[in-house]
């Protein structure tokens, strides 16, 4: 992983730490960013810019490294992984996205962040 993508995952942790979500901080042992274009050309992943999937956080493009928003927020999904490994991606499975509260807690932590 380049130094852009390591300083972009160091940023959003100094953005997320403070909100104390979970009882410890986010972890970014093993954290990595992909960039991965052909996955957002599938149907699923069409309307989605960035996805975290365990402990990579994908993006739609190169440009999205530098939006602290994105990558805040799919470093919050990590974060939820690393707490509720196994609830937090069945939530999907059962209340879908739209309406699962892991989604809006990610949003709600982006926007505190960078809002």
């Amino acid at each position: 992983m380049d130094d852009a993508k390591r300083a972009a995952l160091a940023r959003a942790k100094a953005a997320l730490d403070p909100l104390e979500l979970y009882p410890r901080p986010v972890s970014l042992r093993g954290v990595r960013i992909w960039v991965a274009p052909w996955l957002f050309r599938l149907p699923w992943f069409r309307r989605f810019d960035g996805y975290a999937v365990h402990m990579t956080v994908l993006l739609r493009s190169a440009t999205l490294v530098a939006d602290p928003w994105i990558v805040a927020h799919e470093l919050c999904h990590v974060w939820q992984m690393q707490h509720h490994p196994v609830r937090m991606p069945l939530s999907y499975l059962v209340r879908g996205y739209a309406k699962n509260r892991y989604e809006r807690e990610a949003r709600r932590a982006a926007d505190a962040a960078y809002t």
